[in-house]
């Protein structure tokens, strides 16, 4: 995914909220949805930019899915602001 794309989704701060839901660990979309007063609809609009975004993935277990963190993408976001900031970094 683009940087563009990347930054767009991180710019929301439901969306920043969710991902900091996700370092806990997966969790289905009613999960998410029960720490926000939001409808169900507008949490899963926010799973699906993020999931675009290739910030989140998202697997199957019967009839619920959950959802991730991808810690390369947010990685790849890290290492590019070390970058731009001067700082030097070793892969």
């Amino acid at each position: 995914m683009g940087m563009q794309q990347t930054m767009k989704a991180l710019a929301d701060p439901t969306r920043r909220d969710i991902l900091n839901l996700l370092k806990a660990g997966p969790l289905s979309a009613g999960e998410i949805g029960e720490h926000f007063s939001i409808t169900a609809a507008a949490i899963s609009r926010h799973l699906s930019v993020l999931r675009e975004a290739d910030l989140i993935s998202d697997t199957r277990d019967g009839k619920f899915i959950f959802y991730e963190l991808n810690t390369s993408v947010l990685e790849e976001i890290f290492l590019w602001l070390r970058d731009l900031k001067g700082e030097n970094h070793y892969d």
